[in-house]
């Protein structure tokens, strides 16, 4: 493959002379070693590190059950049923790479769900060259994490997170993983924003890097300088496939929390109100809310005795003023414990206690 260069970078380059010229002409001193901003080297932190990040491999069946249309001057003819007989049920293997990262010695590793939560096979590729069969041990669709498990003949390489509430934009972090099939590849940038939300789902709460992470990168870790995991890298924006320069990753604050639970029970147990909703901005003798748009007859809410109309405001006596804010409020809650919902009804306030559900898969809430 022929690799282009931008043509600014030629340009670039037959500028240099001209540039120092200019600093001449003008008496610009040059800039005293000491203020230079930066790092010597990313290397001292790699060696630290990237034994404890794999490449993982996985196959998946699927069916081309989709993938075969009936041309449509068969359809109604004798020869559908032979062309679905013959056509209609093939089944292949197709593979797919991603990344992870050691968490426990004793064979604990983080990824993402969209990396291994419908494969048939994992294997787990280590630094050395070892590899590895896994199996899952549990994993959540909402915030795209799993966690995997490897027997080990001895203890491997481990890191342990970092606190991401500490992480500020502009601070320096370095990004590990499995880019296009190129194990053990490192990229360093900075923490460009803060709590992005990309419409992933209603957890989103991204940590933005400009790091480069591109396709195979998913699952890896975001380390700070000090070597702990303060990211999952789990999505990019780009209009081309590769990396422009805008990579999101899962905030170690709320990985960290879900791998735990993920370790003890294989499953996430968030509650659920039953309801559907929508903001609502304040107005003349009205605060900020959520509107019950709809409430479903058998659900936790319905049974608390909230009403579509109703305008939450608080739980438990804290604030709420968005659809978003309600949704992960209440899905904190463990489910069977009661809540206080602070609502506004037909103009009278007043004070509703539900006893929250288990939140099933795919729902509002």
């Amino acid at each position: 493959m022929t690799t282009r260069f931008h043509p600014l970078w030629n340009r670039f380059w037959k500028m240099i002379p001209a540039l120092l010229l200019l600093g001449v002409m003008t008496g610009c001193a040059p800039v005293p070693a000491q203020a230079r901003v930066g790092l010597d080297s990313f290397a001292p932190l790699v060696k630290k590190v990237l034994p404890a990040v794999v490449n993982i491999a996985v196959t998946e069946t699927v069916s081309r059950d989709s993938a075969i249309q009936l041309p449509p001057e068969l359809r109604g003819t004798p020869f559908e049923r032979e062309f679905r007989n013959r056509f209609g049920n093939r089944r292949e293997q197709v593979s797919g790479a991603g990344s992870g990262f050691v968490i426990d010695p004793s064979g604990i590793i983080v990824t993402n769900h969209h990396v291994v939560g419908h494969a048939d096979q994992i294997l787990v590729l280590f630094s050395d060259g070892s590899q590895l069969p896994a199996r899952v041990l549990g994993f959540d669709e909402l915030t795209d994490i799993a966690v995997i498990q490897v027997k080990a003949a001895g203890r491997l390489p481990a890191v342990s997170w970092g606190d991401s509430k500490r992480m500020e934009v502009g601070d320096w972090i370095l990004a590990a993983g499995n880019p296009f099939g190129l194990g053990g590849s490192v990229t360093a940038g900075i923490i460009s924003a803060r709590g992005r939300e990309i419409g992933a789902g209603p957890f989103d709460d991204f940590l933005q890097l400009d790091a480069p992470i591109n396709p195979g990168n998913s699952g890896g870790p975001t380390f700070n300088m000090d070597g702990d995991v303060v990211g999952v890298n789990t999505a990019i924006v780009t209009p081309t496939g590769a990396s422009v320069g805008i990579g999101f990753a899962i905030p170690s604050e709320i990985a960290s929390h879900i791998v735990a639970e993920l370790r003890e029970k294989g499953r996430i147990d968030r509650g659920w109100l039953g309801v559907s909703v929508q903001d609502v901005a304040a107005a003349s003798g009205r605060p900020a809310g959520v509107a019950i748009a709809a409430v479903e007859r058998t659900g936790p809410a319905a049974r608390g005795g909230l009403r579509a109309g109703d305008l939450v405001y608080a739980v438990n006596g804290d604030r709420i003023d968005s659809s978003r804010g309600l949704i992960r409020t209440v899905a904190a809650v463990t489910p069977g414990q009661a809540v206080r919902l602070s609502v506004v009804r037909q103009g009278r306030e007043m004070e509703i206690t539900v006893t929250v559900g288990r939140r099933p898969t795919e729902q509002a809430g």
